[in-house]
């Protein structure tokens, strides 16, 4: 699928709106190019982002008094293990839908989506190798470093995936899939022991599952983080918080080129989630975005490689710095009105 967005621009999906109505479905199809579906985590826990993609797996316990959920692994999993992987064996995508009680803002854009005209439509599932870090067992023992449990995670995370892809083709011709890792700012700290080759691994199956559906698959992380890693996998764009750690991908010129010339798009997070917001206008962001993009330049010019400010137009989008679900109403309404402008800024260049 040719993707040439030039400063075209979404959002990474949580909202802080405990509710979503036809208005505020209607504003997310006017306020950004390629609408995304909304998660609300304050409305309940059930809509936390790493609930919302449990549904289904072995030893699954959902308390919701403590708002806390675990992969029960005292008892005999066989029977749990053997439906679930026959379920993935025979291909029963459908029995991975997101529940309405778990993510609302997906049937409620989804019915929107149905009879407003556009391409473009945008999913997000929760990365494996983030759910595995934050999702224990009941000794409270990370299910990434149980063999079982993280392979099981990895393929509900992909099915789900391609459950979503299948509900938003339905209704856009095109579709974005998000695998959101914040937890990849951990990758290669003594506090996580994880090979480059399992990482890479667990990333590659989801980004497959979504790719095999026809649509783009990317990455977003709202950190710093080795960039080269997610720069080698098969993504289609990468999404992160250049307001704060831009200059930190211009360490990567040799892997942002090779990128870039495989057909890959940068969705530059550079307008803040926060009350930053309101310390900033489009022009100062869209400034400080080409500022960081000359930066990349001059860099690489250092390295000897050839990589220009100019190459990223065509091959931007623009974003939130992260999710809005922390953030308020007021600022999450600023921060979204405020990305049109700031995109329009950009392709002026700044």
């Amino acid at each position: 699928m040719d993707f040439n967005p030039t400063f075209q621009t979404t959002h990474a999906g949580s909202l802080p709106h405990t509710e979503i109505d036809d208005g505020l479905c209607r504003w997310l199809l006017d306020v950004v190019d390629i609408p995304a579906w909304p998660q609300l985590p304050r409305r309940s826990f059930r809509e936390s982002i790493y609930n919302q993609y449990s549904a289904g797996l072995p030893g699954l316990v959902v308390d919701s008094v403590n708002e806390r959920i675990y992969l029960d692994t005292s008892g005999d999993l066989t029977g749990a293990l053997e439906t679930f992987y026959q379920r993935c064996l025979w291909d029963e995508v459908e029995s991975f839908a997101l529940g309405r009680d778990e993510a609302i803002g997906f049937s409620r854009l989804l019915e929107c989506l149905r009879v407003a005209p556009g391409e473009w439509a945008k999913g997000q599932v929760m990365g494996p190798f983030s759910f595995g870090l934050t999702v224990t067992d009941q000794n409270l023992r990370a299910t990434l470093y149980n063999e079982t449990l993280a392979d099981t995670i990895v393929k509900n995370i992909a099915m789900k995936a391609r459950w979503q892809v299948r509900q938003l083709r339905a209704v856009r011709p095109k579709v974005l899939i998000c695998v959101d890792e914040p937890y990849m700012v951990s990758w290669g700290s003594a506090y996580v022991n994880v090979s480059l080759e399992q990482v890479r691994a667990m990333l590659e199956e989801v980004l497959e599952a979504i790719h095999r559906e026809g649509a783009l698959a990317g990455v977003h992380c709202c950190g710093n983080t080795d960039w080269s890693v997610l720069l080698s996998t098969s993504i289609d764009f990468l999404n992160l918080d250049a307001y704060n750690c831009l200059e930190q991908l211009a360490l990567y010129p040799e892997e942002l080129r090779a990128f870039l010339d495989r057909g890959g798009v940068v969705a530059w997070g550079i307008v803040p989630n926060t009350e930053d917001i309101y310390h900033e206008t489009p022009r100062s962001l869209a400034q400080r975005l080409w500022r960081g993009l000359e930066g990349i330049e001059a860099t690489a010019k250092g390295r000897g490689v050839k990589l220009s400010a100019a190459d990223f137009a065509e091959r931007s989008l623009i974003t939130p710095s992260c999710g809005l679900g922390p953030s308020t109403p007021e600022i999450a309404v600023r921060v979204l009105d405020s990305l049109r402008e700031t995109a329009e800024e950009a392709r002026r260049g700044g």
